[in-house]
């Protein structure tokens, strides 16, 4: 699919960290640069030197045009890619809170669109994406799906309704992680370690934990389990956090979920 975009085009509105993240990875599964257009008003070096088309206007009917302005900027951009709407471009959104009528009211009600919600860890090619489609069909959400499996994992949704979910749980969810880290090394210098120490554990046990579920057949719950000698230091350890943690992330994530659907109104 991605060979479409590479005779077609793509353009990228927008090229802040998520940005930059997709156009590294289209760039190295073997999108051609001059393929591409990029519409952004402070480009970095590496930007420049990418050998993209940059703020050089847009070519008259790309495969592909994907959305990856900050959700409260998306009104003010839209205009620059509304000769494209009503046609044959797949418009890709990463926005969170922006609602595929939104788009069609400002792109026109027979825009093939795709929502996306993808999540930072795409910036090491480790993120996982949610996607979701209008009238796209098919064929959208398989170029869609090719685009945003360059940075890591996707999963379709059933609808679209679903997207605040998985905004609340992966699109917010490394914040939760890193604070984790955060929590973990402050309690190690409690105990008697230097920060420098106590963060270097906290870091290192989270990402090789994380890197063990990603790998292991086996279910979260028994990877726990695995660590857990019975009357042992984890065990302990559990006995407070499996009270208190599964009611705060429930309030958490349901707080993230709350927070998109206020701002898709």
């Amino acid at each position: 699919m991605l060979d479409e975009v590479a005779r077609k085009g793509l353009v990228l509105l927008g090229c802040g960290k998520m940005g930059t993240a997709l156009l590294t990875g289209w760039l190295e599964a073997g999108v051609p640069a001059a393929s591409v257009w990029v519409i952004e008003p402070n480009p970095t070096d590496w930007l420049k030197a990418s050998g993209v088309h940059l703020n050089e206007g847009v070519p008259p009917a790309p495969a592909v045009a994907l959305l990856a302005v900050k959700p409260q900027m998306m009104g003010a951009a839209l205009p620059a890619l509304q000769a494209l709407g009503n046609g044959t471009t797949l418009f890709v959104s990463i926005a969170a809170g922006t609602s595929i009528a939104t788009f069609e009211a400002a792109l026109g009600a027979q825009t093939p669109i795709v929502r996306t919600m993808p999540n930072t860890p795409a910036m090491v090619g480790r993120g996982i994406t949610g996607i979701c489609a209008n009238k796209a069909g098919q064929g959208g959400l398989a170029l869609a799906r090719d685009l945003m499996a360059a940075v890591g994992e996707v999963v379709e949704l059933e609808s679209e309704a679903q997207i605040d979910a998985v905004t609340a749980v992966s699109g917010s969810g490394p914040a939760y992680v890193f604070h984790l880290i955060e929590a973990m090394a402050a309690a190690g210098v409690a105990e008697g370690l230097s920060e420098e120490v106590a963060m270097k554990l906290a870091r290192a046990t989270v990402c090789g934990a994380g890197e063990l579920a990603y790998r292991s057949p086996e279910t979260a719950s028994q990877l726990r389990i695995n660590v857990t000698s019975p009357g042992g230091t984890t065990a302990a350890a559990l006995a407070h956090l499996m009270e208190g943690l599964p009611p705060l992330m429930l309030k958490a994530v349901h707080a993230a979920a709350e927070r998109g659907r206020e701002l898709g109104k």
